[in-house]
């Protein structure tokens, strides 16, 4: 049912030591075991500032991907105007209007964002006024901010954005 290991034996290691008595991968190698390098980490500590949020990121690149494979046919309208109705009724009554119509049926869209992180609700904050939005940013914990873009007709959604929110205390100066 399992497969033994093999690659000690067809991978030459780049370092190595006297193999431990009775072990199997000394035995594999020769005798020799393989000595983990302390350059390569996989730890979370190791990644340090790479696994916090630094930029904005942009999901146009998906959104038009998934647009297109509507218009093509190979999605049907079930398939990409799902919105919840948590998040139509958010839409309705916390969303700002979005440049754009909607891709599905042309009628106007509304953008929410939603703020996750540290002493916030599992489901996210809906930020209903920009004053939310400046309190968050000027907070000491960093977060997470997601724009959505909803129709409100069809229930088309599609994240267009997410970005960091507060936490400039922790924060390098560019």
């Amino acid at each position: 049912m399992y497969r033994i290991d093999i690659s000690l034996r067809t991978i030459p290691p780049t370092r190595t030591r006297p193999g431990r008595a009775g072990s199997r991968r000394g035995q594999a190698c020769g005798g020799l075991a393989p000595v983990p390098s302390p350059a390569v980490s996989f730890r979370p500590d190791a990644i340090g500032a790479a696994a916090r949020p630094t930029g904005v990121v942009d999901y146009r690149l998906a959104r038009n991907s998934v647009v297109k494979e509507f218009k093509r046919g190979r999605l049907t309208r079930l398939d990409v105007c799902d919105a919840q109705p948590e998040l139509l009724r958010n839409a309705e009554h916390c969303g700002r209007p979005a440049p754009e119509p909607c891709p599905i049926c042309e009628a106007a869209m509304v953008l929410v964002t939603y703020v996750f992180g540290s002493r916030l609700p599992a489901n996210g904050r809906c930020i209903t006024k920009m004053a939310e939005m400046t309190r968050f940013e000027r907070a000491a914990e960093e977060r997470a901010a997601y724009v959505v873009e909803v129709c409100g007709e069809c229930s088309w959604n599609h994240l267009v954005r997410c970005f960091p929110v507060g936490g400039h205390g922790r924060r390098r100066s560019s």
